[in-house]
């Protein structure tokens, strides 16, 4: 019994500490990747099953590693495929910008042109 609510501590304190983490990081500049993310909602979930199964700190220690990477993984997966639609959408849909350039008169008038560039 006493290994169970130890197991159950350890896990909750892992919970606790991955979603203070998640927070603070959100009120910052920088949003978090979808990989840290998976990394500690894996960790804190690996954490609590690990405890569960193997009725130890040990268990909980192994199960969280695993489920850091395993949410790692996933959440890589997810940035990758955002990635790919972000960048498939540029394709779809180039910038169109509007440059004034300045062309050296052949006679007294002054004359620009107007080109439009695609990035």
């Amino acid at each position: 019994m006493k290994k169970y609510i130890t197991s159950i501590a350890l896990s909750l304190s892992f919970l606790i500490a991955g979603s203070t983490l998640v927070n603070a990081q959100t009120t910052t500049h920088r949003k978090m990747s979808n990989r840290a993310k998976g990394a500690i909602i894996g960790g804190a979930g690996g954490a609590v099953v690990g405890g569960l199964i193997g009725h130890n700190v040990g268990g909980a220690l192994i199960g969280a590693g695993l489920g850091a990477g395993g949410g790692y993984v996933i959440g890589d997966a997810k940035d990758r495929s955002n990635l790919r639609k972000r960048q498939a959408y540029r394709r779809a849909h180039p910038r169109r910008t509007t440059r004034v350039v300045y062309v050296k008169p052949r006679s007294t008038t002054t004359t620009t042109v107007t080109k439009t560039t695609h990035y």
